[in-house]
C-alpha cells in the first residue's frame, strides 16, 4: 500500500487511509447502488405488491438513476469548493441514513400503494448521496496516489462494482437458503438493507477518523462556480468528450448485465435456475480484469487502451452476446465470461482517466458528472430497447447496441489527448 501515495514525504498514513477509503468506499457505494435491484427480487411481490413487481422494481431503479447526477452536480460542487473529505463523509452519512430507513419501510399488506413510493423517494434521496460519494472520494484517492500506481487503484476501485454485486447475490442467495423464501419475503429481505447501512456507518467513520484532504486540493485556487465551468465554462469540452466515452461504457454495462441476464431466464437451454450461478462467475472474472485493465492502461496510456479496446469490442461485444445465447452447461458460463470481458473490464482504467482530464479546481464536478450523466439514457434501456428489438429482432438489437457503445468508447476517447498518467495530478 505504501506504493500507491502520491510523494514520499507526506505521512503515509495518510495516503493509506486515502487510497483505502476510495477502494472501500466504492464497494459500499456499488452495494447500495444493488441492493434494490438484487436483495428485492425473490421478495417483490410480498413488499412491493403482487401487481407487475418487476415495473415497479424498476422504478426504483430509476429513482436511484435520476438522483445520481443530481447528487454528483450538487456534492461534486461542495467537493471542489469545501473539501473532498468533508464532502464525501456528508455523502456516506446520507447513504447510511437512506438505507437504514428503506429497511424499515412497511410491506405492501400494511403500506398499501404508499410502499411502493416510500421506496422511490428514498432511493431518488440514497442516489443523490450516491453519486456525492464517488464524486468525492474517487478524486481524493486519486490525488493521493503516485502516478505511476494510479492506473492500477482506478482497476482495485473500478472491480469494486462486480465484487460489490457477487456479495450482494451471495449474502441474498444464503438469506434464502437459511430462511426459506417465505420467511425472506416477509422479513429477512431487511437483513441485506441493514448490513448495507451498517457497512456505510462504518466509513463514515473511517473518514471521520483518519482520512484527510491531499495537498494539492487545499494548497490550489479554487473556483466559485465549478460547475459552470465544466457545462459551459472552460473546462466543457473536457466534460462533453467525457460524456460520450462514458456513454458507450454505460451501454456496454445495461446489455452485457441486466438486458443478458433477462434473456438468458428466457432461453430454454439455460433457463432461470442457473442464470444467477452463471453471473456470478461472469462477475468474479470481470473485476479480475478491470483490475488488469486499469495496470494495462499505466503501461500503453489510457488513451490507447480505450481505442484498442473499442476497436476490439466491435467485432468481438456483438459475437460473443450471440454465442452466449445460443451456449448451454460449461460453454454458456464461458460464453457468458467473455461477454463481460469485452464490454464491462474497459471501465478499469475509467476512475484514472476521469481524474486525469480534469484539474484540481473542478475535478470532483468534471469527474461526478462526467460519469454519471451519461448512464441516464443506457440505463433508461427499458424504454428504448423494445422499439428496437421490434425493428431488428430481439437478439440483432442488441448486437446493434454493443457496435454503437464500441463505437462511442473509440470516438470518445480520440476526441481526448493522452493524459499525463507519469505526472502528479494538478
Amino acid at each position: 500500500m505504501s506504493r500507491l501515495i502520491a510523494e514520499p514525504t507526506v505521512s503515509l498514513s495518510r495516503a493509506r487511509n486515502a487510497v483505502r477509503g476510495g477502494l472501500l468506499g466504492n464497494f459500499v457505494d456499488q452495494v447500495d447502488i444493488f441492493l434494490p435491484v438484487i436483495a428485492l427480487a425473490p421478495a417483490a411481490a410480498i413488499v412491493l405488491g403482487p401487481d407487475a413487481a418487476a415495473a415497479q422494481t424498476g422504478l426504483i431503479f430509476v429513482a436511484t438513476l435520476l438522483g445520481r447526477p443530481l447528487g454528483a452536480a450538487i456534492f461534486g460542487s461542495l467537493a471542489d469548493r469545501h473539501g473532498r473529505t468533508r464532502t464525501t463523509t456528508a455523502a456516506i452519512a446520507g447513504i447510511a441514513i437512506t438505507t437504514l430507513l428503506i429497511a424499515l419501510i412497511p410491506t405492501h399488506d400494511v403500506g398499501g400503494a404508499a410502499t411502493l413510493w416510500a421506496f422511490v423517494a428514498l432511493r431518488f434521496v440514497g442516489g443523490v448521496f450516491l453519486g456525492g460519494e464517488y464524486s468525492a472520494a474517487i478524486p481524493l484517492a486519486m490525488e493521493w496516489t503516485a502516478p505511476r500506481r494510479r492506473g492500477l487503484l482506478s482497476g482495485g476501485i473500478m472491480a469494486m462494482s462486480p465484487l460489490a454485486n457477487a456479495f450482494i447475490a451471495g449474502l441474498t442467495l444464503i438469506l434464502v437458503q437459511v430462511l426459506g423464501p417465505d420467511a425472506y419475503a416477509g422479513w429477512g429481505w431487511r437483513m441485506p438493507f441493514i448490513a448495507g447501512a451498517l457497512l456505510a456507518a462504518a466509513m463514515l467513520w473511517y473518514y471521520v477518523a483518519g482520512v484527510d484532504d491531499a495537498p494539492i486540493s487545499t494548497t490550489g485556487a479554487r473556483r466559485t462556480r465549478p460547475l459552470t465551468a465544466i457545462l459551459i465554462g472552460p473546462f466543457r469540452r473536457q466534460l462533453w468528450q467525457v460524456f460520450v466515452l462514458m456513454t458507450g461504457l454505460w451501454l456496454f454495462t445495461q446489455m452485457a448485465i441486466p438486458v443478458l441476464t433477462g434473456m438468458l431466464r428466457e432461453a430454454p437451454q439455460v433457463g432461470p435456475t442457473t442464470v444467477p450461478f452463471i453471473m456470478l462467475i461472469a462477475t468474479l472474472v470481470s473485476a479480475a480484469a478491470m483490475l488488469s485493465a486499469g495496470a494495462l492502461s499505466q503501461r500503453i496510456g489510457r488513451r490507447r487502451f480505450f481505442v484498442v479496446f473499442g476497436a476490439g469490442a466491435l467485432v468481438a461485444a456483438p459475437l460473443a452476446f450471440a454465442w452466449a445465447l445460443t451456449s448451454q452447461g460449461a460453454a454458456a458460463v464461458l460464453a457468458v465470461t467473455v461477454v463481460q470481458i469485452v464490454t464491462v473490464s474497459a471501465y478499469g482504467p475509467v476512475g484514472a482517466y476521469l481524474a486525469e482530464r480534469f484539474p484540481s479546481a473542478v475535478r470532483s464536478s468534471g469527474y461526478g458528472v462526467g460519469y454519471s450523466l451519461s448512464l441516464v439514457v443506457p440505463a433508461l434501456f427499458p424504454f428504448w430497447l423494445p422499439w428496437l428489438q421490434s425493428a431488428l429482432g430481439p437478439v440483432a438489437a442488441v448486437m446493434a447496441v454493443l457496435a454503437a457503445a464500441s463505437a462511442l468508447l473509440v470516438i470518445g476517447a480520440v476526441l481526448g489527448p493522452e493524459p499525463d498518467r507519469t505526472a502528479a495530478l494538478k
